[in-house]
């Protein structure tokens, strides 16, 4: 079960998830088997107001599979509050729901250092077999630092570290514990999480990215150019000079990439694969970053050199 947030440090007036409606995170996971999309939709109706709907899908890239939960929110005056949240569990295949007649702090406005905040629910869940279940939900919330994060589309500097503590309790026989982190850019939102697993997905694409902005043309410059004067080679006085024209010979080979472990040519998920299946060893050829062990650095770096 996946959880994000809504949040504004007023303090410093920086947006660390900006809650346009429109707004797309996309994350993969470093070992290349997963990738959440983070929407921000709506404006959607419940109990009569609008609400915004922030859904995040998790795709299984082997299988096609894919689960989505879904948190309904508004903004007031101190916090982004929830009214309600929709789940999908995998195992056992259920949806749960809970609602919040009196809405809870999904995320205060104003956030520092070792604010901590706990949101609780009673739920319900629709299991697969037809079985209807009373649940209940307890997720403790802290912010437990501020860091740099380093992913496959850039450097984040001053990222809120928030760290989730989820017990969910359904029927008095099914209990779930998990605790995961994300970490959250000034002006742009997520950029990391790690799941309960431990698995680490890193941003690959947001609309927020910014990207350099074209130079305006003028008419001037929009002038075309007329076409280069065409050079005339003038026909080998001798036999040396002829040999002397020939084009030069092609360049040699580049040298190959040190991110392609697997040695086919070319940066893929193949050397994701390869480097994941070392993690925690001392494995040279895994080791691309060369600290003496391979670790998720070796991976980041592998993911910002896809496709080279």
């Amino acid at each position: 079960m996946s959880l994000a947030c809504s949040l504004v440090l007023t303090a410093a007036a920086q947006n660390y998830y900006p809650a346009d409606i429109g707004n797309t995170w996309v994350f993969e996971s470093v070992d290349g088997a997963e990738r959440s999309t983070y929407t921000l939709e709506g404006p959607e109706i419940i109990d009569g107001q609008e609400r915004i709907l922030l859904k995040i899908s998790t795709e299984e890239l082997s299988t096609g599979e894919v689960d989505t939960d879904r948190y309904f929110l508004s903004v007031g005056n101190e916090a982004i509050e929830l009214h309600r949240t929709i789940f999908e569990l995998v195992d056992p295949p259920a949806i749960v729901t809970a609602d919040f007649p009196t809405p809870v702090t999904f995320f205060p406005l104003q956030l520092e250092l070792g604010d901590a905040w706990q949101i609780a629910a009673d739920a319900e869940a629709k299991l697969e077999i037809g079985l209807d279940l009373s649940g209940s939900s307890i997720t403790d919330l802290e912010v437990i630092g501020f860091e740099d994060v380093i992913t496959p589309v850039g450097t984040f500097e001053n990222c809120a570290k928030v760290q989730l503590d989820l017990n969910f309790t359904v029927g008095g026989f099914l209990n779930i514990d998990s605790n995961t982190h994300q970490w959250f850019a000034p002006d742009v939102g997520p950029v990391q999480f790690e799941n309960s697993d431990g698995l680490l997905f890193s941003l690959v694409s947001s609309n927020l990215l910014t990207v350099p902005e074209e130079p305006e043309t003028t008419e001037e410059d929009s002038t075309p150019e007329p076409p280069p004067e065409e050079d005339v080679i003038p026909e080998p006085s001798s036999e040396e000079d002829a040999i002397s024209e020939l084009p030069p010979e092609e360049d040699a080979m580049p040298e190959p990439s040190p991110y392609d472990v697997t040695g086919d040519g070319i940066v893929n998920i193949l050397d994701l694969t390869f480097v994941a299946s070392r993690f925690g060893e001392s494995d040279s050829d895994a080791d691309v970053t060369g600290d003496g062990v391979v670790n998720v650095l070796d991976l980041v770096r592998i993911a910002q050199n896809l496709g080279n």
